[in-house]
C-alpha cells in the first residue's frame, strides 16, 4: 500500500533516515538508560557480512501475525517473517534503491506498459517450477478489491500473459510508483496451486507457505512459536542461518528476554525499547533508513483549520525537548512528515530540500520563531476554544502532547489533552467520527516505498488521509504529474516543490524521524538494519560473525 500507520503502542515502525549512511558497524557507546542524539547516531543500511553458519537464532516479534497471507492480513509481524519466505518481482535493497528480481528483466515498450521477464530456474517450496501462470494469477489476486494491496492497481487497465515467460501490464497513465510497488507485497509470487488448495485456510497455522524464498515454514504453534528452516532446495543463494524461531513479546518482556540470552535479536519497533537495551552487554545496536515520522495530524474542526495557526505551531514546538523527554533521544528532530529512508533516489537533492525547512519546523523554538508565530497568530485572530489534542497513554505520545499544549501556551493559545484507551486512538486513524471530538493527532506513519511520492498524495484534495481538508488545484496537479514521472531526476524536482507547498501549508506538522533499530546478540551480524527488513530476506543474510 502507499501508506500506512503503525499500531504498536507509542511507535513508529523504523529509522532515521541517511544522514551518514557512509558509516558502518553497531553504536554501542551509550549506556542503558543514557539519553542520545539521534542525529549522530551511527547510520548504516546493513551490518558487517556474516562469516560463519549458525544452527538456530531465536527472534522476537511484538506480536504474533495475525495470518501469513499479506492479502488479507498485511500486519508488519507477519511482513517480518514472510519476507524470508516468499519473494518478490522487483526486490527492496538494504540501501533503500529497488531491483528487478522475480522479474528478471524489465522493459518500457511506451510509458504506459511494463513487460516483465520471468526469471527461469526458480522452484516453489513444494519443487514445482515458478511460471508467468503463477505471476499474473498472483497480481491479479493482489488486485482484487477486497485485498490490501488493491490500491496499487488503480491504475492498471490490463494485466496479460504475453508470452511463455513474460506478463505485461498497461496503466491509464504513466506509473512511477508501480515497480516500488512490485518490491512490496504487490509484486509477491504465489504458489497458485497451493493457495487454491489451501482456500480460506491459507496464511494460517497447519497450512504450508506458497512461496519461493529462502525459508520455508516449518511450524506454526498458535500462541507460541513460529518456525522458519533454510530451504534445501532454495534456487539462489543458501542461508547461513538454518533455522530462525520467532516469538511474541511486548515492552518490557521484550527487553528482559533480549538482556538476558533468551532471544538473539529484534527489531526494535519502539524507540523506548531501542533506549533501554542501549549498552547491554552482549547486544549490539545498528540504525539505518527508514520513511517512518512522528507528525501532528490536524483535522477539519477547530483553531488548527487556519493554515497560519498550524505554522505558528509548527514554529514554536520543541521538538528536541520531545526527543529527549519522550523517546531518550532515539528520535530526531524532522521538518518533513516522511523519513529519508524514503530517499531511494536523488539522495543528495531530498537532503538539501530537507534542510532548507528546517526553519519551518525548528529543533527548539529561538525568539525569532516565537515572535513570527505570535505574529501569524494576530493575523487569524486567536482561536476562542481550546485545541484538543488526541493521544494515548503511552510515553511518547504523552509526551508530544503535552509539548503541543505547552507551545500553543507559548503563543497565547490553550490547548487540551483528550487521552482514549490505544484502541481507541488506533480508530483515530480510520473513522472520521472516532476523532470527530479532536483538532489534532499524536500520530506516526511510515510508507512502504522508497520514494517521497508515496506520502504526498496525501495532500490530495479527495485523499481520505487529508483530515484539515487542504485543497489546492495546483498542488494536485503537481502530484499526479510527479505520480506520471518516470524519470527520477525529473520527479525528484517535483516532489521537492510539492513537499515546499505541504509545508507552506502545513497541512500536517512533522515532530521528527525515528531510527530503524536492530538489535542483535554481538555474536551475530549481516542482517540489514534498515526498513528494507520489512521487504529483503534479512534472515537469509544473518550468521555468525567468525567463520
Amino acid at each position: 500500500m502507499n501508506r500506512n500507520k503503525r499500531t504498536a503502542v507509542g511507535s513508529v515502525l523504523v529509522a532515521t533516515g541517511l544522514l551518514t549512511a557512509a558509516c558502518s558497524g553497531a553504536d554501542t557507546t551509550a549506556g542503558t538508560g543514557k539519553t542520545v542524539d539521534a542525529a549522530k547516531l551511527r547510520l548504516t543500511p546493513t551490518t558487517p557480512a556474516a562469516q560463519g553458519a549458525v544452527a538456530k537464532v531465536d527472534w522476537l516479534l511484538e506480536d504474533e501475525p495475525d495470518s501469513l497471507d499479506l492479502d488479507t492480513q498485511g500486519s508488519s509481524a507477519g511482513r517480518v517473517v514472510l519476507t524470508n519466505v516468499c519473494e518478490r518481482l522487483y526486490q527492496l535493497q538494504p540501501d533503500m534503491t529497488v531491483e528487478p528480481f522475480l522479474a528478471e528483466k524489465a522493459t518500457t515498450p511506451d510509458d504506459k506498459t511494463l513487460v516483465l521477464s520471468i526469471r527461469q530456474g526458480v522452484t516453489f517450496h513444494d519443487g514445482s517450477e515458478l511460471t508467468a501462470d503463477d505471476v499474473l494469477w498472483s497480481l491479479k489476486r493482489h488486485a482484487d478489491e477486497d485485498m490490501e494491496q488493491s490500491d496499487e492497481f488503480t491504475n492498471v487497465t490490463s494485466m496479460t500473459k504475453t508470452g511463455a515467460n513474460e506478463v505485461t501490464i498497461r496503466f491509464r497513465t504513466p506509473d512511477a510508483l508501480f515497480t516500488k510497488a512490485l518490491a512490496g507485497d504487490a509484486g509477491i509470487v504465489w504458489n497458485q496451486e497451493q493457495v487454491e488448495k489451501a482456500g480460506r485456510d491459507f496464511g494460517t497455522p497447519g497450512q504450508p507457505d506458497a512461496c519461493s524464498g529462502p525459508y520455508a515454514l516449518a511450524g506454526w504453534k498458535s500462541g507460541d512459536s513460529l518456525t522458519l528452516r533454510a530451504h534445501d532446495g532454495y534456487w539462489g543463494k543458501k542461508p547461513l542461518t538454518k533455522e530462525i524461531v520467532f516469538r511474541w513479546a511486548s515492552d518490557s518482556a521484550l527487553v528482559n528476554a533480549l538482556k538476558t540470552g533468551a532471544a538473539d535479536g529484534t527489531f526494535a519497533e519502539s524507540p523506548n525499547t531501542a533506549a533501554a537495551l542501549r549498552g547491554t552487554k552482549g547486544l549490539a545496536q545498528y540504525y539505518g533508513p527508514s520513511t517512518a515520522t512522528l507528525d501532528l495530524i490536524p483535522t477539519d474542526r477547530g483553531g488548527l483549520t487556519d493554515p497560519r495557526i498550524r505554522r505558528a505551531l509548527s514554529l514554536a514546538l520543541d521538538r528536541a525537548g520531545i526527543a529527549t523527554s519522550g523517546y531518550g533521544g532515539m528520535v530526531e528532530p524532522w521538518a518533513t512528515p516522511v523519513g529519508s529512508g524514503s530517499w531511494g533516489y536523488a539522495k543528495a537533492e531530498f537532503s538539501a530540500a530537507q534542510k532548507e525547512l528546517a526553519a519551518t519546523a525548528p529543533a527548539s523554538p529561538s525568539a525569532e520563531d516565537l515572535t513570527e508565530a505570535k505574529k501569524l497568530v494576530t493575523e487569524a485572530g486567536a482561536p476562542t476554544d481550546p485545541i484538543v489534542i488526541g493521544t494515548d497513554a503511552s510515553q511518547g505520545r504523552t509526551v508530544i502532547a503535552n509539548a503541543v499544549r505547552a507551545a500553543l501556551q507559548r503563543i497565547g493559545l490553550k490547548g487540551t489533552i483528550k487521552t482514549v484507551p490505544t484502541t481507541q486512538f488506533e480508530e483515530f486513524y480510520s473513522d472520521p467520527q472516532a476523532r470527530a471530538g479532536i483538532d489534532v493527532l499524536a500520530g506516526d506513519w511510515y510508507i512502504s516505498k522508497s520514494d517521497p511520492m508515496g506520502f504526498y498524495d496525501n495532500g490530495l484534495s479527495d485523499s481520505s488521509n487529508n483530515w484539515v481538508g487542504f485543497k489546492d488545484a495546483a498542488y494536485d496537479r503537481k502530484v499526479e504529474q510527479a505520480l506520471s514521472t518516470l524519470d527520477d531526476t525529473e520527479r525528484a524536482s517535483l516532489a521537492i516543490d510539492i513537499q515546499k507547498r505541504f509545508a507552506d501549508a502545513a497541512v500536517w506538522i512533522p515532530v521528527a524521524q525515528v531510527p530503524s533499530v536492530l538489535v542483535l546478540n554481538d555474536e551475530l551480524t549481516g542482517a540489514p538494519a534498515s526498513q528494507a527488513y520489512l521487504y529483503y530476506p534479512w534472515a537469509a543474510d544473518l550468521g555468525a560473525k567468525k567463520g
